[in-house]
């Protein structure tokens, strides 16, 4: 439902899913989120020949967008992408105690997956016309060689491919002829359903050392595993045989421009324009305000820090660098519109939205992180400011030592724990909020507020360093920790650099 001229906008769900997307970017329409999708450093390094790679981010961030385009460029290629999810390794026997015996089903388990689908790939371009003849004369090689080596076709090993022994499938795979052929596997979404159990963690762990395993056994085989912070931190920290995957970890983050890059895509190709995505991520953010325009009213008439500053720069600091807080608040935004009948999101719509998206915020927050720390719900709202900081004026804002005497009060009120039995202290309660982006480090520019994330800066994950910074809670969560006054965020919270 794309667009080739200006016009007045009604901001119904299709209109909003159309110019915003999906929140859920892996479930957008692939070719649209091809259109729009933003390729950082990360992308290029997935795109690598490198065996291996871990990635992994918060929630929200698009690990599995990435892992979506990145296939479609595959298949472009006449490469062939494998995506295994949850629900495809439910068959793989993994009950044993015995850890590098789990290792080893880990292996045998994905082999034969791996094989399965390769062979329904194949099995689905011989049923099509295939145009490409390099293409269409190494179907025909591989089809042959597959009847010579197991003495069955295609379409008979897609039903019997759990015989086969894993030696016999990595032979298949080391065959020059299969040689000529990239196959990267995509293992994504597996900690669904993670409880941060001691089972969870070894499970994982022994799947991170089996792929690592096939990933030198066969020179063709690439594996590309997303996997959520709090997954990836929770095995790093229990098993020692992680440290040899270490390095092969990439850290999926965006900065707020390469964000706002994105939502400039999604607008221009929302009007059928065309664009250079090189010279949009060069260019300042100023220069997106007439294209911003098209959607948004230019200035967000409201008061305090806020008052006449360009609509970006409001979208920009409300989100934690993730795709999806930004396509939430839109969104919100965008049915505000409607309900008003506004062609344009304007600035009460936003308004209006503040509350539902800050509830939202701390409600994901508390999803994501409880199997590390059940009551992180009843710590984030304990955190709301008290009298005291409300009369001196700066709530929500601390140096480290006023952070540190708050959680003090904090904890000594409550019973919190962590599932690991590290002992909970105003340090590592910081710690704790630090890496899941409820507090952010600060400094002031010349342009603005330089709000600094776990991910950019890891280095007080295990303790609360002094390094001279402030810290604030991010203003994402500020309307769940109810205000005595709604519009005294506004005097409070200061806006993103540029």
């Amino acid at each position: 439902m794309e667009k080739t001229i200006q016009e007045d906008l009604s901001f119904n769900e299709e209109t909003i899913r159309s110019i915003f997307g999906h929140e859920a970017a892996e479930d957008e329409d692939i070719e649209r989120l091809k259109r729009y999708y933003v390729k950082t450093e990360i992308f290029n390094s997935m795109r690598s020949s490198i065996p291996l790679y871990l990635l992994v981010g918060h929630k929200g961030v698009g690990k599995s967008a990435l892992i979506k385009v990145l296939s479609l460029e595959d298949k472009d290629e006449c490469n062939f992408p494998i995506i295994i999810q949850p629900g495809d390794v439910l068959n793989i026997n993994i009950d044993t105690n015995n850890f590098l015996q789990r290792i080893r089903d880990w292996k045998e388990g994905l082999s034969k997956i791996i094989f399965k689908e390769l062979l329904y790939s194949v099995n689905e371009l011989v049923k099509t016309k295939i145009e490409n003849e390099k293409m269409k004369k190494w179907v025909d090689n591989l089809l042959t060689l597959t009847n010579s080596v197991f003495g069955r076709k295609i379409s008979e090993l897609q039903n019997s491919y759990l015989d086969l022994s894993h030696s016999e499938i990595t032979a298949f795979f080391k065959n020059s002829l299969f040689e000529e052929k990239i196959v990267t596997v995509y293992l994504d979404d597996l900690d669904r359903g993670w409880k941060n159990s001691k089972t969870d963690i070894e499970n994982l762990s022994a799947m991170l050392n089996a792929v690592r395993d096939l990933s030198r056994d066969t020179s063709n085989l690439r594996f590309r595993v997303g996997l959520r912070s709090d997954v990836y931190y929770a095995i790093r920290t229990s098993d020692e045989t992680t440290d040899k995957i270490d390095g092969s970890v990439l850290w999926l983050k965006w900065t707020n421009h390469e964000i706002l890059v994105m939502l400039i895509k999604r607008i221009e190709t929302y009007f059928g324009n065309t664009f250079d995505e090189k010279v949009l991520l060069k260019s300042n953010q100023n220069e997106f305000q007439p294209i911003l325009n098209k959607v948004f009213e230019d200035r967000f008439n409201g008061k305090g820090h806020w008052e006449n500053a360009p609509m970006y720069r409001v979208l920009m600091s409300l989100i934690r660098k993730r795709p999806r807080d930004l396509v939430k608040l839109c969104t919100l935004a965008g049915r505000n519109a409607y309900m008003q009948e506004h062609s344009k999101i304007m600035t009460s719509d936003l308004e209006k939205s503040f509350l539902n998206y800050s509830n939202d915020r701390l409600t994901d927050t508390g999803n994501e992180y409880q199997s590390e720390f059940p009551m992180v719900k009843e710590l984030l709202l304990k955190m709301k400011p008290s009298q005291n900081e409300l009369a001196i004026g700066e709530p929500c804002r601390f140096t480290r030592a006023e952070l540190l005497k708050k959680l003090d009060e904090v904890s000594s009120m409550s019973h919190f724990y962590f599932v690991d039995g590290k002992s909970v202290t105003s340090s590592t309660l910081s710690a704790f909020l630090y890496k899941i982006n409820f507090i952010t480090a600060r400094k002031q520019t010349q342009q603005g507020i330089k709000r600094i994330y776990y991910d950019e800066n890891q280095y007080i994950y295990n303790d609360f360093t002094d390094f001279g910074f402030d810290y604030e809670i991010h203003p994402a969560f500020r309307w769940a920790l109810p205000p005595a006054n709604i519009s005294s965020l506004f005097q409070q919270i200061e806006l993103s650099e540029e």
